[in-house]
């Protein structure tokens, strides 16, 4: 078997709902945490010691059931307290678990209430649970109906009033359980709302610094390439660390969003009397957040190629400026070459008369010898006996000076 065969089977299990018969006021609390908040949150909350391997727990704190759940970037409590009465007045969450949580509030990113009551206690007047024009769902099918405003109270809670009509234990804590993921993911995914906007106040600035580069690389004025190259560079490095630094929340943002949605339909919602759709109420002001996210995602990286293309732009121009130049270059060596070669056969021609003229001046002292020491030779035959000689030196010389431009060559 695959050690991690039971592991990940179990998976299927790993957060389970909490079951319970109204009525009952149910508490759900998510706090941001890092690994180490998350593990004094949770010593401090639950009444028994918490493995640290554990994603979740149900414990009894006062009688009541308590559930904690660890996620990636926070924790949350849902605290169920069952009642004998079913009035419409909401009451506060127990001193005891408020007593435990005082200290982790600055955390607290997302707390719940949910009065919950059974069809025949149901008050009928909405008024007289404190709701301002609500929104209101049937759901699983018309078997239950759900109530809310949406504003929080005095207690800084968001509070829905869940009537059963024909739900079991179970369904109604799975159905009650949906209601609390799709207002705890919603706030998590609405985390990036300020980081979007803090970015888009960057982008507009790193847009007009692109579009300032883009006018200095279109100038037909040559111009400074190495100046240009290190600022488009510079505003690259700064959109690769925006990018850095908001990627995570983003993505993030994507998939919480994803489950608010999913949540939704799975509360199978349809309408109750006049109220709007709980599902159609968060979607008109949640889905604007998501998009306003995704699009300063989007001009992010577009943002980022644009400006990777502009360096390629300026590269390519400077590659055929350097090549330009290189080809100047290589028409003055030619053209240098051309007249060394030019010179060089000037002077082998000047070396060759002042050879030709040495020589004369050899053979002309040669004869003036000869007569001197009395032999009796005509100039005629004496020219005709040192031409041969003459070419002949004239003809090794010219051959030494190929060898040697071959052997240079």
């Amino acid at each position: 078997m695959h050690p991690q065969r039971k592991t990940l089977h179990n998976e299927l299990h790993a957060r389970p709902s909490l079951y319970f018969d109204e009525p009952a006021h149910v508490y759900h609390l998510a706090f941001l945490s890092d690994d180490a908040r998350c593990e004094a949150l949770l010593q401090q909350c639950c009444p028994e010691p918490v493995s640290p391997g554990a994603v979740q727990g149900i414990t009894r704190l006062q009688g009541h059931a308590l559930k904690w759940e660890r996620h990636a970037e926070f924790v949350t409590l849902t605290l169920v307290v069952t009642t004998t009465e079913q009035t419409p007045a909401w009451q506060p969450l127990p001193a005891l678990q408020m007593d435990r949580v005082d200290a982790f509030l600055p955390y607290l990113i997302n707390a719940v209430q949910i009065m919950v009551h059974n069809d025949a206690a149901f008050a009928g007047e909405l008024s007289r649970y404190g709701f301002k024009d609500p929104c209101g769902s049937c759901i699983g099918g018309g078997d239950a109906r759900v109530w809310s405003d949406f504003r929080l109270g005095e207690d800084g809670t968001n509070r829905f009033l869940f009537v059963n009509r024909r739900l079991n234990a179970y369904r109604q804590g799975r159905m009650i359980r949906r209601l609390l993921e799709i207002e705890t993911y919603r706030m998590m995914a609405s985390l990036s709302l300020d980081t979007a906007k803090a970015l888009s106040v960057e982008l507009n600035a790193y847009d007009r610094t692109l579009v300032s580069l883009s006018e200095r690389n279109a100038d037909p004025q040559p111009g400074n390439a190495k100046a240009l190259l290190g600022d488009i560079a510079g505003l690259s490095a700064q959109m690769v660390r925006s990018a850095a630094k908001t990627r995570h929340r983003f993505s993030a943002t994507q998939a919480y969003a994803q489950l608010v949605f999913e949540r939704l339909g799975e509360l199978r919602e349809s309408h109750l009397g006049d109220c709007q759709r709980l599902g159609i109420f968060i979607e008109r002001r949640f889905k604007p957040t998501v998009r306003y996210c995704a699009v300063t995602e989007q001009r992010l990286d577009q943002l980022a190629k644009s400006v990777a293309n502009l360096g390629d732009l300026l590269q390519a121009r400077v590659q055929v400026e350097m090549e330009e130049q290189n080809a100047e270059i290589l028409k003055s060596l030619s053209t240098r070459a051309d007249t060394q070669i030019k010179i060089q056969r000037a002077v082998e021609g000047l070396s060759i008369i002042a050879i030709t003229y040495y020589l004369l001046n050899l053979f002309k002292l040669i004869y003036s010898g000869l007569t001197v020491m009395g032999l009796q030779v005509s100039a005629r035959d004496a020219l005709l006996g040192m031409a041969p000689l003459a070419i002949g030196v004239l003809g090794l010389i010219l051959v030494r000076v190929r060898k040697v431009k071959h052997n240079d060559h």
